[in-house]
């Protein structure tokens, strides 16, 4: 049985308990994290722990704990569950108070949570033979830069999707790609380019996406930062997205249009490996 971590307990998850009252609960007034753990050693945890608290500010909480405080409860996570391989999940909360949408009189009461999940991160199946997705319009609300827990349209067009027979969706405003359901994501043009969205309000601020930025800069591949069109999407030599369980996953097939011939392509490949050799070098 998983020990998960409840505002200052470690404690089995059958005994883990939150308040009716927490505004997690009522107003999905939240914000998380997902750090990647690989060989017991965890990914860009820096990273993903100043943009808790860039979110933190963005939604008016309190910030009353370190980046010391926080890898030693990830540690503990790792090391009481054996997690060698996963994610572990974080989520801070407002807090727990009367329902009321006014929250000015409410200090101190963050609620914090953390637990850890087994998957299959390197060898990910996905990356071997591509992904395929369908595309939907893009109805989240508009700070989706702000890391929150409220993610029901994104779960709903996933859910369909996959109904569906599509393993993800990419969501599009206006005929711009945006991003996917869980992840960033790219397109490689003819000029063997790599194209995804410029950081702005409207995608979230992946730190995966930044890490394979780097890589490609290092592998002296161009990259533009800008929004693509659908058309660009499916006319391109090859599609993928990042996030930091998926790493880098090849796109091969797009509301059944073929991507790149239809299997992955040598510079998702290229980044997938070397993002990999890189990070778990540094963990």
């Amino acid at each position: 049985m998983r020990i998960v971590y409840v505002n200052g307990h470690f404690v089995p998850e059958d005994e883990a308990k939150i308040s009716v009252f927490d505004r997690g609960f009522l107003f999905a007034d939240a914000i998380y994290e997902v750090t990647s753990v690989a060989d017991g050693k965890m990914i860009d945890f820096e990273a993903h722990m100043a943009r808790l608290k860039r979110s933190m500010r963005e939604l008016d909480f309190e910030i009353s704990f370190d980046n010391d405080e926080l890898r030693s409860l990830h540690q503990e996570i790792i090391d009481q569950n054996d997690l060698a391989e996963g994610v572990i999940y974080l989520q801070v909360t407002r807090g727990a108070a009367d329902r009321d949408f006014n929250f000015s009189e409410m200090t101190g009461s963050a609620s914090v949570v953390l637990f850890s999940q087994v998957k299959k991160l390197v060898e990910n199946p996905s990356a071997k033979i591509g992904a395929s997705v369908q595309l939907v319009e893009d109805k989240r609300w508009l700070r989706a830069d702000i890391k929150t827990v409220q993610l029901l349209y994104s779960s709903l067009v996933k859910t369909r999707a996959i109904k569906a027979g599509f393993d993800d969706v990419w969501m599009h405003r206006d005929g711009l790609i945006t991003e996917g359901s869980s992840s960033n994501v790219y397109i490689v043009n003819d000029q063997s380019e790599i194209i995804t969205h410029q950081l702005n309000d409207t995608v979230l601020h992946g730190i995966t996406r930044r890490a394979v930025l780097a890589v490609a800069e290092s592998l002296q591949m161009k990259v533009i930062e800008r929004a693509f069109s659908i058309e660009e999407l499916l006319s391109a030599k090859e599609a993928f997205a990042t996030s930091a369980s998926g790493f880098v996953n090849p796109v091969v097939n797009v509301e059944n249009h073929a991507i790149g011939g239809g299997a992955p392509g040598p510079v998702s490949t290229a980044l997938r490996n070397e993002y990999m050799r890189t990070s778990m070098k540094m963990v």
